[in-house]
């Protein structure tokens, strides 16, 4: 008895600690295509976690320069900088979207095209320091896709 009550509770031990380690949520996650000859592009998504934590790095295979940057109006101009990190409070969403926090993928080798899978490594930071990494699958999307044409049902116009 003794011994199953060790092993139960070790168990909800590294499960209590497996959900700590997973607390951050990615969804949405896209990368914007590219054009030929375009060397930058971004990725966005929404992050969500348990605790509060903050989103401190991200690497890719894709290339070796990943940057988190944010857009901001600065004298009326629009501005895009690299920041440290991008806070995630907890239970409050953070959207990383064009025109604000995102993700910079940069000095790219190739084109990047509708439809390709961007691996992605985020790193997060919680408030004792510890990281965490978290692999996301992010399909590259069209900048302006084309609109599917529509049966005008015999329509003469």
């Amino acid at each position: 008895m003794k011994s199953l009550i060790r092993t139960l509770t070790l168990a909800t031990a590294l499960a209590a600690a497996g959900a700590a380690h997973a607390q951050v949520t990615v969804k949405d996650a896209w990368v914007r295509a590219t054009v030929a000859q375009q060397k930058a592009t971004g990725a966005f998504m929404r992050l969500e976690s348990a605790q509060d934590t903050k989103l401190v790095g991200a690497s890719s295979p894709l290339t070796a320069t990943v940057e988190v940057h944010e857009m901001l109006m600065q004298d009326n101009v629009m501005k895009m900088r690299e920041v440290p990190a991008i806070e995630v409070p907890a239970g409050k969403p953070v959207d990383l979207k064009p025109g604000g926090y995102h993700i910079m993928l940069m000095n790219l080798p190739q084109q990047v095209k509708a439809g390709d899978d961007i691996p992605l490594a985020l790193v997060f930071e919680d408030k004792d320091g510890k990281r965490t990494t978290v692999n996301v699958q992010a399909p590259a999307r069209a900048l302006n896709p084309t609109p599917a044409p529509h049966d005008h049902g015999g329509h003469k116009h």
